[in-house]
């Protein structure tokens, strides 16, 4: 039996409308669009239910009304319970809006529960009735919930004309509410602007390797804050463990312009290289690091990247293709100069790295195998 229209007993309680979300609000794909309408002191945001969506579109129908019915008046008790201990807390639903087909069991047996005039919304984004993950025995469902939720819906809104065409040709009608993202971050792809109003660019760097006990974390931290232009490619697999309990680290972690990628094969890897203008080695300056010949020098270089590096002795051997920059403002200065390279690969410094080929460095091991006696093949 369906409650009594509370409003006709105690018309103090506020009409609702009631976003029925499909997941917990940071999770839905229409957040943006659901937030605006929270703005509303009217609407109020309903998560999933316990027993989920899905679960009561595989049920039985008779059992999954059942379920769905003692969901409903739960709901509905709660919100008139609320809006009698606080008026600007619950209320009485006026409108539900959907998101999903298998959402409709629960919103029909809300328009029961509530009686009088209750409004259904129904909100469509994709043909759920041809998911991948859908067996044929529920796409049948969810098609079959679909023609339910839309022919009751007075209103249908679709986030695209190709989906309200759809409805048209089943002989309804539909709002066109496309999709927006309002809090997907925007910086501006011109870049920022410095203290005396100069223009940055951004600049786009890669780290090629390792990184945990060799990084300098405080370099890194500094120069992504000094540098709100610069994205940073961190191509590698990073060690948590080596890095516990670093600030910097863990500040590096959370920087929106670091983007880590973990490891990549070598062919992932160079294309990755050619999305940015320089490549950089984040190594701190002390003996483990400081006498060998980073590897990445030479691989930035094949893809026409100069590397900025901090002053490590061991780099010097390629100086040519390597800016040394000691401090984080000198690398930040390095790196803008490096801006647009990405589209302007340097043809000297891939000419001099394809010169860097195994014949060539092995060249004095080679004349010695001859010195020796050993057959080198003519070679």
């Amino acid at each position: 039996m369906p409650l009594p229209d509370p409003t006709r007993h105690d018309p103090s309680l506020r009409p609702l409308c009631l976003l029925l979300l499909p997941r917990e609000l940071e999770a839905f794909l229409l957040r943006d669009q659901a937030q605006d309408l929270l703005q509303a002191p009217g609407v109020v945001a309903v998560d999933p239910p316990r027993t989920p969506y899905g679960v009561l579109g595989r049920l039985p129908g008779p059992v999954a009304d059942a379920l769905a019915g003692g969901q409903a008046r739960r709901l509905v008790k709660v919100l008139a319970r609320d809006a009698r201990r606080d008026p600007s807390v619950g209320g009485v639903p006026r409108v539900v809006v959907i998101f999903h087909p298998l959402q409709y069991l629960l919103a029909r047996a809300i328009l029961l529960a509530v009686g009088g005039e209750c409004e259904l919304w129904y909100g469509r984004w994709d043909r759920y009735e041809h998911a991948y993950d859908a067996s044929p025995r529920m796409r049948r469902r969810l098609e079959q919930l679909h023609e339910q939720a839309a022919s009751r819906a007075q209103i249908t809104f679709v986030a695209s004309g190709a989906l309200a065409d759809i409805e048209r040709e089943a002989g309804r009608d539909a709002t066109l509410v496309p999709l927006s993202a309002d809090g997907f971050p925007a910086p501006d792809p011109r870049g920022d602007r410095g203290p005396e109003g100069e223009a940055r660019p951004p600049v786009v760097a890669v780290s090629l390797g390792h990184l945990g006990w060799r990084t300098d974390w405080a370099l890194l931290h500094e120069v992504s804050r000094r540098m709100p232009e610069l994205v940073l490619l961190l191509v590698g697999a990073w060690h948590d463990d080596e890095c516990a309990g670093d600030p910097e680290y863990a500040a590096c972690r959370a920087a929106p312009n670091l983007v880590w990628l973990g490891r990549q094969d070598d062919e992932a890897a160079a294309r990755l290289i050619l999305c940015a203008d320089v490549g950089i080695i984040p190594f701190k300056v002390e003996p483990f690091n400081d006498a060998g010949l980073p590897f990445r020098i030479l691989k930035y270089a094949l893809l026409g990247r100069r590397t900025v590096s901090p002053p490590l002795a061991g780099a010097r051997t390629w100086a040519d293709v390597v800016t040394f920059a000691d401090g984080a403002p000198a690398f930040v200065a390095a790196l803008r100069a490096a801006a647009g390279t990405r589209t302007d690969p340097d043809d000297a410094v891939r000419a001099w790295a394809l010169e860097q080929t195994a014949r060539r460095q092995n060249a004095p091991l080679w004349e010695r195998l001859g010195d020796v006696g050993v057959d080198t093949g003519g070679r």
